[in-house]
Parts: C-alpha cells; structure tokens; sequence
C-alpha cells in the first residue's frame, strides 16, 4: 500500500547515487552445480591473553594491609561523627521542644 521513500544520500565525492529497490522478486535466475564443498572452514580460538599476576613482596603486602586498615578507620570515623552529630541535634531539639511546651502552659496556668 504504501512505501516510504528512501532520500537520496551524497556520497562525499559529490556523486549521487539513489538506492535502488526491486520492485518484484525476480525468479529467472538458474542455479548451477558446482563441484566444490560450501561447508564453512573451522574457525580457530582466540588465543588466550596472559594477565600478569600481580605479585607482592612482604613489605608490600604490609602497605596495602596498613592502608586498606587506616581507610577503614578514617571511614568508619567520619560515620560515626555523622551519626554522633544526628544525636546530639535531636537530642537539642527534644530539650528545646521540652522548654517551649512548659513555658507555654505556664502562660497558660497564669490566666
């Protein structure tokens, strides 16, 4: 019913060419025999890339132990500031919340 049209696409050499579409299948065409096999060659693996294992000497292994260790530390202290800080927030505004609320019944009682 309806066909899309294909733009024409300028090759960079400036020649235009227009993409050319069979308008009907076209079954004239004969099929010859011929003698050779069509099987596909076998396809050998990809060799295999070798990664250097990454060695390390004692006092290398002390470092990178030392150092994972001190990153452990320095995280899990500014955590638990963080918490520390969210705690005493909470605990200053409970305390404000507590100080208001007498404060207000007291106005309250003396009317």
């Amino acid at each position: 019913m309806l066909r899309p049209r294909i733009p024409v696409n300028p090759l960079p050499t400036g020649i235009i060419t227009p993409l050319v579409q069979p308008t009907a299948p076209t079954t004239d065409i004969e099929s010859t025999a011929c003698h050779h096999d069509h099987t596909p060659a076998p396809v050998s693996a990809p060799p295999r890339i070798q990664v250097p294992a990454v060695r390390l000497a004692p006092a290398g292994l002390v470092t990178v132990v030392a150092g994972g260790v001190g990153l452990v530390l320095v995280v899990g202290t500014v955590l638990v500031s963080m918490l520390l800080a969210v705690a005493v927030s909470a605990t200053s505004v409970a305390i404000c919340a507590v100080v208001l609320r007498s404060l207000l019944n007291g106005q309250h009682k003396r009317r």
